[in-house]
């Protein structure tokens, strides 16, 4: 069999399917990414057993069908390096040899037979089908994936929580000391459902999806999804269990409210940052009329800092800390230039929210305060 396509494009699906594979298998095809020729199309698939990502590339020529599977080791640094030119992969079904000749040059290895490559279990007949636009799926892992929590006890929380009801999707992450809830208020359904996304294929989503209006389309069931997109095909095992009701712990009265810049805000907590004590990295926020001071201080060390921002504040004044990271992680997801944070008192959680809310979506942002030694 023989084949030829572009070298540049050949490279760059190669790098997004290496996303996927382990460092180390039990088996050794799972070290391996399947080329699959039918129809003048290559399609490329990458598993670690519990994500499969397939990819397909049309080819300037096929002279026939057939399967066959490379090291991903090998492949990659056979291409990665290489001019924009046509390659061409010569494969004997038999011996499973493979030649690749470019125009100044080739390499000779072994393929594996494909029949040993494992394929991820399908979603069921009765699997429930969102659609949504890849750029606002990819905006939305993106800002919301920071939040998942690294738990053994409770796995549910390391992943994306999609619920689908009446009113909206919401899209959720929390490690119980931050949240986030994006809502898509254009995606419903009549019947509550959901389920969880790992974090692996979340960032594998969102390294993949393109910036634009493209549909992708969601299929789960209790085990499985399938995500199909411009670009490719992800299936997924999903995270069993119960998401704990992330509703209960968003505050509903909040009146003390205070508008303030979002740059100037996470410059400042950045730079106050390291003189914090380095076990708490606790930063204390003093609200008063018209400003807000950042503070942190290692008393261990005898370190501070100290600066002042202006702010629009109409509350009573307080003050309150937050664990510093947590505050710089939740202001580096928004892109928006102001952001309105909502208090009630400095013993309950502060809401954050974009200044303007992207058009038919609704951001929250939740962070836990931090006990005060004052």
């Amino acid at each position: 069999m023989r084949i030829t396509l572009s070298c540049a494009v050949l490279s760059s699906r190669l790098l997004t399917l290496s996303k996927v594979l382990n460092s180390k298998n039990s088996l050794q095809i799972l070290d391996c990414i399947l080329f699959d020729v039918k129809d003048g199309v290559l399609t490329l698939t990458a598993s670690d057993k519990e994500n499969e990502l397939t990819t397909s590339v049309e080819l300037d020529e096929a002279d026939s069908d057939g399967r066959f599977a490379i090291s991903s080791r090998t492949i990659i640094d056979a291409v990665k390096d290489l001019p924009e030119q046509p390659v061409t992969l010569t494969v004997d079904l038999n011996t499973y040899s493979v030649s690749i000749t470019f125009q100044n040059g080739g390499y000779t290895f072994t393929a594996q037979n494909a029949d040993e490559f494992p394929m991820a279990q399908p979603v069921g007949d009765g699997a429930t089908t969102i659609t949504i636009p890849s750029g606002i799926l990819a905006d939305n892992i993106s800002r919301t994936l920071f939040a998942t929590a690294n738990e053994e006890i409770r796995p549910v929380m390391n992943g994306l929580y999609f619920d689908l009801n009446q009113e909206a999707l919401a899209i959720v992450a929390s490690d119980g000391h931050k949240l986030v809830r994006n809502k898509i208020l254009s995606i419903t359904n009549e019947e509550p459902v959901s389920f969880i996304l790992p974090k692996k294929p979340a960032t594998l989503l969102k390294n993949a999806l393109t910036h634009d209006d493209t549909p992708v389309e969601i299929r789960f069931d209790n085990l499985n999804a399938e995500v199909t997109f411009a670009a490719g095909n992800l299936k997924c095992r999903l995270i069993e269990g119960r998401y704990p009701n992330y509703n209960s712990v968003i505050p509903t009265d909040n009146p003390c409210q205070m508008t303030i810049d979002r740059r100037a805000l996470l410059g400042s907590v950045k730079r106050i940052l390291p003189f914090a004590s380095e076990s708490s990295q606790s930063i204390r926020l003093r609200l008063g009329i018209g400003q807000v001071e950042a503070s942190s201080e290692d008393i261990d060390f005898a370190t501070s800092a100290k600066e002042t921002i202006v702010c629009d504040y109409n509350g009573t004044p307080m003050s309150i800390g937050f664990k510093g990271p947590s505050l710089v992680e939740i202001l580096s997801s928004l892109t928006s230039d102001e952001v309105l944070m909502e208090l009630a008192d400095p013993s309950r959680p502060c809401l954050i929210f974009p200044s303007e809310q992207p058009e038919g979506q609704n951001i929250l942002m939740l962070i836990m305060p931090m006990l005060l030694n004052d």
